[in-house]
């Protein structure tokens, strides 16, 4: 189990809490009172620890586990060792979220860095800026002219809000954060050095060499929003950037101007997307992925990591490769390339 140094456990729970807090069976009503208190990785466990195992490949784990409380499905239930309360969800890991975040609610929600209430003195906040009550702004924080930000939202060390942004209400603006040009939702969490509404890579050859192409669009965030540590908005050029709801970004993302993101995607790491692709609800692209400019994404799709997109992806499909075709398209061409290889190698050791 994790040292925990950091996070301290709100409270302990019971086996049984756990399990109607979770929508979990528990099989023997014997460990009701089983005392929960942190969690852990089923791998690693210990006293007090909730852990979860989920699918049959991670089956024997259960039997080995040294835990308080084990989230599982029906099918592994049977193999938990004796002494450990079992708890049998249809979704254990999701159960197992739940339950960490009631457990630990600082590690999954930003909170003041210097433990300030309020305005720092040490803090910049433009006379025209509008804060609602309970607004933090903490040590070298910068909030510009006529900037409007909602109650609950935290501006951490050196942050700079520029001029008429707009933040919503129980946002986070993480250290060295920047943002610009820019209408936030509520909710929405921006981890530390993101920059949001920089000028996108606008420019046009001319006699003279590149020339700049203004770019005076805005980057509109919508609530339930998380954008990862060093990623990149850059502001619509003539249009808006737009980020839909409960989007979850990773770090080190660049997200290029007038890219329009829908709803409940999940983008991994080192992922560039250029500028003008639209990308339907509930995608979900691996990590360093590429699309190329004013691509369409559609809902549902599943974008493989390290592939690179030069055409539209239909909804609800899974692609992949350099350059990317559909799944099902380049396992075959693996599979036919591997086997020539073969081929080839068996003639050579022949004529050897």
């Amino acid at each position: 189990m994790t040292d925990p140094v950091f996070f301290v456990p709100t409270r302990r729970f019971s086996a049984l809490e756990v399990a109607n807090l979770a929508g979990a069976e528990l099989i023997d009503i014997g460990h009701a009172e089983t005392a929960v208190t942190c969690i852990a990785s089923a791998a690693e466990g210990g006293e007090g620890a909730l852990v979860y195992v989920e699918g049959g490949k991670n089956a024997h784990l259960a039997e080995r586990a040294n835990a308080a409380a084990i989230l599982c499905t029906s099918d592994i239930a049977s193999r938990v060792k004796p002494g450990i309360a079992v708890l049998v969800s249809k979704r254990p890991q999701f159960a197992f979220a739940l339950i960490g975040r009631l457990l630990f609610p600082a590690a999954a929600s930003p909170t003041a860095m210097t433990g300030e209430a309020g305005v720092s003195a040490r803090a910049h906040v433009d006379p025209t800026a509008r804060l609602e009550p309970g607004v933090i702004v903490e040590a070298g924080a910068v909030i510009g002219p006529d900037v409007a930000i909602g109650s609950g939202t935290i501006v951490a060390p050196n942050a700079v809000i520029g001029r008429m942004c707009q933040i919503g209400r129980d946002c986070y603006v993480g250290p060295s954060a920047s943002v610009q040009y820019a209408l936030i939702g509520n909710r929405v969490i921006i981890y530390p050095g993101a920059r949001i509404g920089q000028d996108g890579f606008g420019f046009v050859v001319g006699a003279s060499g590149p020339e700049r192409i203004p770019q005076i669009g805005r980057v509109v965030i919508q609530d339930n929003v998380e954008i990862g540590a060093n990623t990149s908005v850059d502001r619509g050029a003539l249009a808006d950037t737009v980020i839909g709801e409960n989007t979850k970004i990773d770090n080190l993302v660049q997200i290029a101007h007038n890219v329009r993101i829908g709803r409940n995607c999940l983008i991994a790491a080192q992922v560039g997307i250029s500028g003008s692709v639209t990308v339907g609800d509930n995608v979900v692209m691996g990590g360093g992925v590429g699309i190329a400019d004013h691509l369409t994404i559609g809902a549902g799709a599943h974008l493989a990591a390290r592939s690179g997109f030069m055409n539209n992806v239909p909804a609800g499909e899974i692609w992949g490769g350099y350059p990317a075709e559909p799944m099902s398209s380049l396992m075959r061409s693996i599979a036919t390339l591997r086997k020539i290889t073969a081929e080839r190698c068996k003639r050579g050791r022949g004529n050897g």
